[in-house]
């Protein structure tokens, strides 16, 4: 289930050694080598990122100018861009280990991240694999603590990936629920799945409507992970869209290609069972509760029409007049449960929305919520410490009547204006506690690879949420 795992450490091995640098000043004090400075100098005379190596005395030795940015936050992010440029050198003499040296132990730890990141393959439905040599990195000065987190902060980011890339034939909701059951025995968290007959008798209504056009039955994961002694008195709740596949339903996908990755609507899942994964399996501090309710969409011949109303799991009526606007109906029902567990904050994600994708692109998360400025601060300065930024949109109050039903309480979609926000406004609906939403619609599947995010399923979100769990989230 679980790939096996980069370590991480402060030791030296025998193997690859890489200098990170801003300036050759700055390599003088890495490497001692007096005749390699003379000769790097004028390689490395533009303030340009780009990588040189040199193999001597069965040693290789990278040496890798990042560019100076703007502000100490883009710095890191250059780290990591190179340390997902070397990755293809590392390979040619097949290291099994390096070492990565540079002027401060934060840049050498998100070079190591944007290497590791890199290290990623979904290649075992080939008959052709292809295998990674890179079993160790080392960097200087990285605390045991700081390597622990890192390693499995990676290692949940890439559970992600992989269930983000897995076609509808090998996890469908069921293969879902067991996934998450059997990574919860091996890093320990505790798995609750509900049955079709469990959702039933809870009357989620929104999950039992998108299902029934599918020849598989839904489920509902509940995964928890709660340490001896928890940072929080109530539990930090993430909730995860588990649209597994997504035709439209009834409203069937229109345009040539829209369907083709439709196997990652459930990215949002995949980030909480990943996250799920990185934050017990680092036996973290933290409280955190995953819920995951999932299905397919599909226009079987008892699936949901327009115009039909369903009833959800809170009683709230809701008509639907696109069944293609399906995973509020399903994150309602698990919002509205969420409260159950009287949470401290609740963060949903999913790939809801196409409108996210042109609001902000590729390179940023659409986030809406309840909460106050001081929480969402916190949230979008993790965000930025490891480049999975946040861009605020509004939930004002005007924005509800465009998602009021003259037959129902709610109707399930707004129209073309504002479609990512009106998504969040149904969504808030359902909400009684602090509570943010993430549309990663834009960034959880790429069509082509962009340094350390490669071509498909990202794991968007699992970083992030590390890190304001790790050291933003005070409840």
């Amino acid at each position: 289930m679980i790939q096996q795992q980069l370590a991480f450490g402060s030791a030296k091995r025998t193997g690859a050694i890489i200098y990170a640098f801003e300036d050759i000043e700055q390599l003088a004090g890495l490497s001692t080598n007096e005749n390699q400075l003379d000769d790097l100098k004028v390689f490395f005379e533009k303030n340009e990122s780009k990588h040189f190596y040199r193999w001597e005395n069965n040693q290789l030795s990278v040496f890798v100018h990042v560019k100076k940015a703007e502000n100490p936050l883009r710095q890191l992010e250059a780290y990591r861009i190179q340390g997902s440029s070397v990755l293809s050198v590392l390979e040619s003499f097949a290291s099994e280990n390096v070492f990565i040296k540079s002027i401060a132990t934060n840049l050498s730890t998100a070079f190591a991240e944007g290497l590791a990141l890199s290290a990623y393959r979904f290649d075992h439905y080939k008959k052709k694999k292809t295998q990674i040599a890179l079993k160790y990195i080392g960097v200087d000065g990285i605390s045991d603590a700081d390597a622990n987190r890192l390693s499995w902060i990676v290692t949940g980011n890439f559970v992600a990936r992989d269930m983000i890339n897995e076609p509808l034939i090998k996890l469908t909701a069921q293969n879902f629920s067991d996934r998450v059951v059997s990574l919860g025995k091996q890093v320990g968290f505790n798995v609750e799945v509900l049955n079709k007959a469990n959702i039933e008798a809870l009357r989620m209504g929104g999950l039992l409507g998108v299902n029934k056009g599918s020849v598989d039955p839904p489920t509902f994961s509940i995964m928890e992970y709660k340490p001896e002694k928890p940072r929080n008195a109530q539990p930090l709740v993430l909730v995860g869209k588990g649209v597994m596949y997504d035709t439209g339903g009834l409203s069937l996908k229109p345009t040539a290609g829209s369907m083709d990755s439709m196997k990652s609507d459930m990215s949002g899942a995949a980030a909480v069972a990943g996250t799920l994964t990185a934050l017990a399996g680092m036996k973290s501090d933290i409280w955190v509760i995953g819920l995951v309710p999932a299905t397919d969409n599909r226009p079987g011949g008892n699936a949901i029409t327009p115009g039909d109303i369903l009833h959800m799991f809170d009683g709230t009526t809701v008509e639907v007049l696109n069944t293609d606007a399906e995973g509020r109906l399903i994150l309602g029902d698990a919002l509205a449960f969420a409260k159950k567990y009287n949470p401290a904050l609740v963060i949903d994600l999913a790939t809801l929305t196409g409108a996210a994708v042109i609001a902000a692109g590729r390179q940023a998360i659409c986030a809406m919520g309840n909460v106050d400025d001081t929480l969402y601060s916190k949230m979008e300065i993790a965000s930025h410490e490891v480049h999975e930024r946040l861009v605020r949109l509004p939930l004002w109050p005007e924005y509800a009547e465009m998602i009021k039903s003259t037959v129902a309480d709610l109707k399930n979609i707004g129209g073309r204006e504002a479609g990512t926000i009106t998504a969040g406004k149904f969504l808030e609906h359902f909400t009684s506690y602090p509570w943010v939403h993430l549309d990663i619609a834009a960034s959880a599947f790429l069509d082509r690879a962009d340094a350390y995010r490669p071509e498909g399923g990202t794991g968007a979100g699992v970083r992030l949420l590390c890190n304001f769990a790790l050291n933003h989230f005070e409840a």
